[in-house]
């Protein structure tokens, strides 16, 4: 039994050394450094087996090599490449895009809620993105506004309603703002618990980072054959309860026959139109009550944290921040003088609020880490680096955000790197909060809508103060965002600071 075992352990030893091995010469062959910690899993191996965020991970490798356009990195049997030149970066996300078009993440037969236009490829990505695109419409954001709007006064009443809450976790508090918001504004739901809803629940859960689903992320990210096998359906816990609500709430639009400019009215007008075509492939999708409540799900879950926290890292800012506060705060308050409401225009014609939230986004970017596969042999244009059809491509954003390069002291919240007159300066390349490209997040132009309204009537009636722990700001181990942890903003009533 001993000797089985010895044998065993100085096989998989004999294995692990010689991927290793390959991982490194393939690279070596091409003239591109070799990440050479963990040669076999690479930053993935480190995330799973590590307190860290991913972006963190890859952070360390983006100053370790300040002079390298790319660094391969382990990533088992598959080439791994982490592009760090903001030209290749470019080219990835944008140019070469049909090089580059899959998301790097293959969900399992029957994942019934995975089957959305965030990890969709191919052309069945691109068919339904197109007719997800009109929900997310100037014209049609600016008919639901008025629901946003009021979800933000609701919420503030809420506050008022429960104080103890100004003393909890306020990240936790904002997480219900954004429940609601959506819920209301994108899928019509509303009743007299709106923040207390089971989505709420459900959002929460969904992409908590567990050791478990961290895991299974990492195997899907580092071997597709592998996470085929094993048969994992992520979301299978929430498929009951979603696809049950989300048919409750497309048969009761039916039945209304009403207009409210939201996320049913497209269900009801894709049911009755049929099957979704592709005129150029004659690829075909059925708007089956599943694939809608999928849509649904996605734009659920990545319209609740997402936005929450941007808004609270925005808070932490103006918390450690005096003087952008009390500008933003006189910009608010001169806007309700003038006058006495918030409308679509009004809350984009609010130039601080802007400079604020895109500095706030640039420094805690919702997205940290993006990952693509190449489908097609390439070459990335800084240096001419040849990419095979199957490598899976890191790219950063995080870091991006705070190299001095691109926008000096990066640790500085500072507005004014987005003002008017310094927009011009600014490379734009180097401004991606949500994604770039084709796969831009679809809800982007939402979720800033949410962001802003939520921040305008909060701080109408609040103002902040941050309270970070010991060691400075901490973040949550996510594969995707960046949570800051180990803080909190305290919430005060502004007629109290006054005395304060």
């Amino acid at each position: 039994m001993i000797l089985t075992t010895l044998i065993a352990i100085g096989a998989l030893s004999a294995i692990y050394y010689l991927i290793g091995s390959y991982n490194e010469t393939y690279w070596k062959k091409r003239g591109i450094t070799f990440y050479s910690k963990n040669k076999v899993f690479g930053p993935m191996g480190e995330f799973v087996t590590s307190n860290r965020a991913l972006f963190e991970i890859f952070s360390n490798i983006y100053k370790m090599y300040p002079n390298e356009p790319v660094v391969a990195v382990g990533n088992l049997l598959t080439p791994g490449l982490y592009v760090k030149d903001l030209t290749n970066l470019n080219h990835v996300l944008n140019v070469d895009f049909n090089s580059f078009s899959h998301r790097g993440f293959e969900v399992n037969e029957g994942d019934q809620l995975a089957d959305n236009v965030l990890f969709m490829n191919g052309n069945r990505w691109k068919l339904m993105r197109q007719n997800m695109t009109p929900l997310f419409t100037s014209t049609k954001l600016k008919s639901m506004f008025y629901i946003l709007d009021r979800s933000a006064m609701d919420f503030v009443q809420y506050l008022k309603d429960k104080p103890e809450l100004l003393q909890k976790d306020t990240y936790q508090t904002l997480t219900t703002f954004c429940s609601a918001a959506i819920g209301a504004s994108v899928f019509g739901i509303e009743n007299e618990s709106v923040f207390d809803s089971p989505f709420l629940e459900m959002a929460n859960k969904a992409f908590a980072p567990t050791f478990k689903l961290n895991f299974l992320i990492a195997i899907a990210t580092v071997n597709e054959k592998l996470f085929k096998l094993l048969r994992v359906k992520l979301f299978k816990d929430h498929e009951d309860f979603f696809i049950g609500a989300i048919k409750q709430v497309i048969r009761k639009r039916q039945s209304e026959n009403v207009k409210k400019h939201d996320f049913a009215d497209l269900c009801v007008g894709l049911i009755n139109k049929g099957a979704l075509k592709d005129d150029d492939t004659g690829l075909e999708i059925q708007p089956t009550d599943e694939i809608l409540a999928a849509q649904a799900f996605f734009f659920f879950v990545a319209g609740v944290e997402p936005s929450a926290t941007a808004m609270f890292a925005i808070l932490v800012e103006l918390g450690r921040n005096p003087e952008p506060l009390k500008r933003l705060h006189e910009e608010i308050d001169s806007t309700f003088d003038k006058y006495n409401k918030i409308t679509y225009d009004i809350l984009t014609e609010m130039e601080y609020l802007d400079m604020v939230y895109n500095e706030g986004i640039r420094m805690y970017p919702p997205i940290g880490t993006l990952v693509r596969k190449c489908i097609k042999d390439t070459v990335l244009p800084t240096g001419n680096l040849k990419v095979e059809a199957g490598t899976k491509v890191f790219t950063p954003i995080f870091e991006i955000h705070h190299d001095p390069k691109y926008y000096p002291d990066p640790e500085v919240f500072n507005p004014e790197r987005f003002s008017r007159e310094n927009l011009k300066n600014l490379n734009s390349n180097a401004f991606m909060p949500f994604g770039e490209g084709k796969r831009l997040c679809i809800g982007v132009r939402y979720a800033t809508l949410q962001v802003k309204a939520g921040l305008v009537h909060l701080l109408r009636h609040f103002t902040v103060k941050t309270q970070i722990g010991e060691g400075g700001i901490k973040y949550l181990k996510q594969n995707v965002q960046v949570r800051p942890t180990n803080i909190n903003v305290q919430l005060l009533p502004r007629d109290m600071t006054k005395s304060i």
